[in-house]
């Protein structure tokens, strides 16, 4: 069944109110995808793509969004199918050299993830406490192992979805605080533009949206919803209502990105100051916009990181399980062993590393090489009749998903050549 079918179907049926309140029981698994969409990578892109270029790359967080919608469906499409994340799928129908090649690097990112996402996190302690920034690693990487091995997954989904809504409530405050020219931003939303210089923001933002451990994640917590029950209708409703699920999530995604370029554009570009750090960010908001603008923001930035970090600590834990064809689960020694490597590793690398944002730059690096390896083996999986049987990704499936690979492929191949030229110079 192709995505149109999917979303043509996603309206039909004669029993709407209930459909609704069933739907209910779905939410949640795309709210912990979309903390990897609002990481603190893609704060430090967004704030400089509006702070340099203003609102005319607005139209990158669209393309971004649908490609990602695109990749993040079809990951929870062979979850709800097989009943398998991908490492397992991978585990029991892929040949072992290849799998364990492609999965072992998928652990090395989501270890370079989870540098990017503690080091996040300790950065926005350091902006609202001052702590040193090895000190707020070290008590950011605690509390996300003591959240990941003491509580259950429906827990841990309700306190992504907590922080996800403080985040956007955070930014519709900050927006509130300046004037918009909506116009010049509805124009921006679906214009591309390439403005002189901008080609290095357009791939970083484009080309690190779609991250590695958001895949392999997606595909895992899409079982917590037993949606793996057998029945050609059970099925179907199924990927309906997570297509729903979904789509709200990076709906919800493509606004928060939004608000910050659009913030960056009214405060920062308006006042023809560019500005590449967060921490720059948060120091020129509070003469701008006052001391609790300041203080919202560097919330919402430590929200961000700590919410990321326990995802792509989940995914590392995901993966581990899944090359022991394992599924997912805390208190299995396969599932805490990846969790420990990814979080435990990550922290190790940032207190050894003495400058952090070459630290950032390397973990994105090591995630841009990684990156097409996942995406081919996932399509790979999902086109493959003896694994989905009759959901195998339809010919216009696959012209589009390929299509999007060669996109976000080439877009971080572009930025890493990007990225060594910057560090051999």
């Amino acid at each position: 069944m192709s995505l149109h079918t999917r979303i043509q179907k996603s309206f039909d049926g004669h029993t709407p109110r209930l459909q609704a309140l069933e739907l209910l029981k779905y939410i949640g698994p795309g709210f912990l995808v979309t903390v990897g969409f609002i990481d603190p990578g893609n704060w430090a892109s967004n704030v400089a793509a509006g702070s340099l270029y203003g609102y005319r790359l607005l139209w990158m967080v669209t393309l971004s969004t649908l490609m990602l919608i695109l990749l993040q469906h079809n990951a929870a499409h062979l979850g709800i199918v097989t009943g398998l994340c991908i490492s397992e799928a991978a585990t029991k129908f892929m040949r072992p050299r290849f799998t364990r090649l492609v999965l072992s690097s998928a652990v090395a990112a989501s270890v370079s993830t989870a540098l990017a996402e503690i080091m996040g996190a300790a950065i926005g302690l350091n902006l609202l406490f001052k702590l040193p920034l090895r000190i707020g690693a070290i008590m950011v990487t605690a509390a996300v192992i003591w959240l990941l091995l003491s509580n259950g997954y429906r827990r841990i989904e309700k306190l992504i979805i907590a922080f996800v809504s403080l985040i956007g409530l955070s930014f519709l405050y900050e927006l509130s605080l300046v004037r918009i020219p909506w116009a010049e931003v509805a124009t921006g939303w679906v214009t591309p533009a390439i403005p002189l210089g901008s080609i290095p923001v357009i791939m970083s933002v484009l080309g690190a949206v779609v991250m590695p451990h958001n895949l392999f994640l997606h595909s895992e917590i899409i079982q917590s919803r037993q949606l793996n029950q057998k029945g050609k209708d059970v099925v179907e409703k199924q990927l309906r209502f997570e297509f729903v699920d979904t789509l709200n999530s990076m709906v919800v995604g493509w606004a928060i990105n939004s608000s910050m370029i659009i913030l960056a554009a009214a405060t920062f570009f308006a006042g023809g100051t560019a500005v590449t750090e967060l921490g720059q960010a948060q120091a020129m908001l509070r003469p701008m916009l006052g001391g609790a603008a300041a203080i919202v923001f560097g919330g919402a930035l430590l929200m961000a990181g700590l919410s990321s970090s326990v995802t792509a600590g989940m995914a590392g834990g995901s993966i581990v399980a899944g090359m022991s064809g394992e599924p997912y689960d805390p208190s299995d020694n396969h599932t805490r062993l990846g969790i420990m490597i990814t979080l435990l590793g990550a922290l190790l690398i940032v207190l050894v590393i003495t400058n952090p944002f070459k630290g950032l730059i390397f973990s994105q690096i090591a995630l841009s090489i990684q990156l097409p390896w996942t995406i081919v083996l996932q399509i790979l999986l999902t086109s493959n009749r003896r694994v989905m049987g009759r959901y195998v990704n339809s010919m216009l499936d696959r012209v589009l998903l390929w299509t999007t690979t060669v996109v976000v492929s080439g877009l971080n191949v572009l930025l890493l050549v990007d990225t060594l030229r910057h560090l051999l110079r």
